[in-house]
C-alpha cells in the first residue's frame, strides 16, 4: 500500500523533508530565532502576571471560596506555580541536553501552556485551579531551560550577552505590563476578555515556534560540503603503496597562519591564534591538536614551528582513522587536552563549580530584589498616595523602562567580561534601596522621588540580570575550553539554564514573603534597609567569583579574556 504523501502544510512546519524548506534563511536567521525566544519568555511571564488581578474573581464567584480564604488560595497558586518551575527546571534541561531538537520541546511545553490556560480559563474547582498553576510552572521551565539554550546554539557563546539582552528586555516587559493590562481588560471587558487576550498571544507564538528552523536543522542545507572532485582545497588521504600520507592543499601549504613539516612521521605545526582559519585549515588545525587512538596505541600530532612540505605522512593505516578519532584521557597533558566525557552527570559537574555557584547566588539575590515589589508597593502607594490599581499597575514601569539598555550592558560583558557590571550593580542597587525608605508621606515631591529611586534601581538591576544571564554560558564555555568534550557531544547549555531558572525561581518565591513579611512586622523602612543590606553584601561573591576567582590566573574565552571555570 502507498504511503500516504505528507502535507505540505506539514512538510513546511517540520522543516525534516529532504527538500530544502522554504524561506529557510528567514526561519533560520539570527534575528528570528532571538525573536522566537523573546516572545516566549515574555508569553510565559505575561500569562503568570496577567491573571494576577484576575484570581480574586475566579476564586469567590467561580470556586465559591470565602472571602476570608481567598488570601490564602492567592498565597497557594502563587506558590505553586513557583515549585513546579523549581522541580521541572533540572529534568527539563536534562532532557533538552539528550534531544535531538530544541524546537520539539519548545513544543511540548506550548502544549503544556495551551493545557493550563484552558484550565484556568475555565476551571470551577480548587483543585483544576492548582493543577493549571502546575502545567504553567512545568511550562515555564520548558521555555527557560530549552529556549535560553536555544539561543546558545544560534548565537554562540561570545555574542550571547548581547542576546540575552534582549530576553532581558521580555522578562522585563512581562512582569510590567502584564498585571496592568490584565487589570484594565478585566476591568472593560470582563473575566473571558482577559482570557482572549491572552490565546492571541499563545497563538502568535505557536506559529512562531512552527516556523523556526534550529540552526543545526539549517545547516544541513547552507553548509552541504563540495564533492571532492569539485573542491581544489579539500584535504586528502592517499596510499603511496609505503604507507599513507596526508595532502595539504596548496592554498593551505603556502598560508601565512599554518605551516607544516615531518619530524619523525609526525604532523607539526604552528599556528597563530589570533588570526581566523578557514574550515581547511580548521581541519589540520584539529589534527595537530588531537590525539588518536589507533589499534589501542596512542599517537599524537605535535605542533613546532615548521617549513612548507608537499605531504604529510601518517604512519600505517591510522590515515583511514584520521578524521573518526577517539577522544582519550589526558591525566597528565596539558589543560587543553581532549577527554572523554565524564561519567560523572553534568549537573554535578556544573554544581561543583564555585563561579556557577556564585553565579546562582546572584541571580537569586536579583530576583529577590527585583520580585519583592510586587506584594509591597502597590499597598504602598494606594496608602500614601490613595492610588487606585491601575495606577500602582503604572508606578513600575520606572522599574522597567531602564531595561530598553540592557542589549548595550549585554554587549559590555561579551567584551569585557561579566565580573565588573555585576558588582557595581550589586554596589550601587544598596543606596538606591536604603533611600525609598524616604518615601514616607503623600505630595507630589514624594511621587518624583519615589519614580526617580525607582528608576536608579531599575538601572542597577539591568546591570546585573543581562551579564548573569550570559555568565552562565561563559561559565559553560571556560570548563569547555579547559576540559573539551567533558559534558558530552550535546553539551549541558540546558541543563545549566535549569539551574539558572531554579534560581531565579526561588527568589521569585522568597522575595515577596520577604518584604510583605517585614512591612507587616517591622515596617517600610526597615524593609528597604535588609534588602539594601542583602544587595551589599551580595557584591562580594560577584566581585570574587565572577568570571572565576579573583586571584585566578586567566584563561582564554572567546574574543575576551574569562577567568577560570571554577
Amino acid at each position: 500500500m502507498a504511503a500516504h504523501p505528507t502535507p505540505k502544510l506539514l512538510t513546511f512546519l517540520q522543516s525534516h523533508d529532504s527538500r530544502r524548506p522554504i524561506a529557510l534563511d528567514f526561519r533560520s536567521s539570527r534575528q528570528f530565532l532571538l525573536a522566537t525566544v523573546s516572545i516566549a519568555v515574555f508569553t510565559d511571564i505575561f500569562l503568570y502576571g496577567v491573571i494576577v488581578p484576575v484570581i480574586p474573581f475566579a476564586l469567590t464567584n467561580r470556586c465559591h471560596v470565602a472571602e476570608s480564604d481567598v488570601q490564602h488560595w492567592v498565597s497557594v497558586l502563587l506558590a505553586v506555580y513557583g515549585a513546579a518551575l523549581l522541580a521541572a527546571a533540572p529534568v527539563c534541561g536534562w532532557l533538552a541536553d539528550r534531544s535531538t531538537s530544541r524546537r520539539l520541546p519548545l513544543l511540548v511545553g506550548l502544549l503544556a501552556l495551551a493545557g493550563a490556560t484552558l484550565m484556568l480559563c475555565f476551571g470551577r474547582s480548587i483543585t483544576v485551579l492548582v493543577v493549571g498553576r502546575i502545567l504553567q510552572g512545568a511550562s515555564a521551565a520548558v521555555v527557560w531551560t530549552v529556549g535560553l539554550a536555544l539561543l546558545v546554539d544560534t548565537v554562540g557563546p561570545h555574542d550571547i550577552g548581547e542576546a540575552m539582552g534582549y530576553v532581558s528586555i521580555s522578562m522585563s516587559l512581562g512582569i510590567t505590563v502584564a498585571p496592568l493590562l490584565g487589570g484594565v481588560v478585566y476591568e472593560r471587558r470582563g473575566y473571558y476578555g482577559v482570557y482572549y487576550m491572552i490565546w492571541v498571544l499563545i497563538i502568535v507564538d505557536i506559529l512562531l515556534r512552527l516556523t523556526m528552523v534550529e540552526k543545526k536543522i539549517a545547516d544541513r542545507w547552507t553548509n552541504v560540503p563540495e564533492p571532492k572532485s569539485q573542491n581544489p582545497e579539500a584535504l586528502e588521504v592517499r596510499d603511496t603503496g609505503q604507507g599513507s600520507s596526508l595532502s595539504i592543499p596548496e592554498s593551505i601549504r603556502n598560508a601565512p597562519l599554518l605551516r607544516f613539516q615531518v619530524a619523525d612521521k609526525r604532523l607539526t605545526g604552528s599556528l597563530d591564534p589570533e588570526e581566523g582559519l578557514t574550515n581547511n585549515e580548521r581541519q589540520v588545525q584539529d589534527l595537530a591538536e588531537k590525539p588518536c587512538m589507533h589499534h589501542g596505541k596512542k599517537q599524537h600530532f605535535q605542533q613546532s614551528r615548521p617549513d612548507t612540505i608537499e605531504e604529510a605522512p601518517v604512519s600505517g593505516s591510522a590515515a583511514a582513522d584520521l578524521h573518526s578519532c577517539d577522544l582519550v584521557p589526558e591525566d597528565s597533558g596539558p589543560p587543553g587536552a581532549y577527554k572523554h566525557p565524564s561519567k560523572r552527570p553534568p549537573i554535578l559537574m556544573l554544581l561543583s563549580s564555585l563561579r556557577l555557584l556564585s553565579a546562582l547566588y546572584c541571580v537569586l539575590a536579583q530576583s529577590v530584589l527585583f520580585t519583592s515589589w510586587d506584594a509591597v508597593l502597590p499597598l504602598r502607594v494606594n496608602k500614601l498616595f490613595g492610588w487606585s490599581s491601575l495606577q500602582a499597575g503604572l508606578i513600575f514601569l520606572p522599574l522597567m523602562l531602564p531595561s530598553l539598555f540592557a542589549p548595550l550592558v549585554g554587549a559590555f560583558s561579551d567584551k569585557y567580561g561579566a565580573r565588573l557590571p555585576i558588582t557595581i550593580g550589586f554596589v550601587l542597587a544598596m543606596p538606591f534601596l536604603i533611600l525609598l525608605r524616604l518615601v514616607d508621606r503623600s505630595g507630589k515631591g514624594q511621587i518624583v522621588l519615589l519614580c526617580a529611586l525607582l528608576t536608579s534601581l531599575g538601572a542597577t538591576l539591568t546591570i546585573m540580570m543581562t551579564p548573569l544571564l550570559a555568565e552562565i554560558t561563559y561559565t559553560l564555555e571556560a570548563k569547555q575550553k579547559i576540559h573539551p568534550g567533558l559534558f558530552g557531544e550535546k553539551g549541558a547549555y540546558a541543563q545549566a539554564y535549569g539551574l539558572f531558572t531554579c534560581a531565579y525561581a526561588g527568589g521569585m518565591l522568597v522575595g515577596p514573603i520577604w518584604a510583605g513579611f517585614v512591612v507587616q512586622k517591622v515596617g517600610w523602612g526597615t524593609m528597604c534597609l535588609t534588602l539594601g543590606l542583602l544587595s551589599l553584601v551580595s557584591a562580594v561573591p560577584a566581585g570574587l567569583f565572577t568570571s572565576g576567582w579573583i586571584g585566578g590566573r586567566e584563561k582564554g574565552g572567546g574574543r575576551t579574556k574569562r577567568q577560570s571555570a571554577d
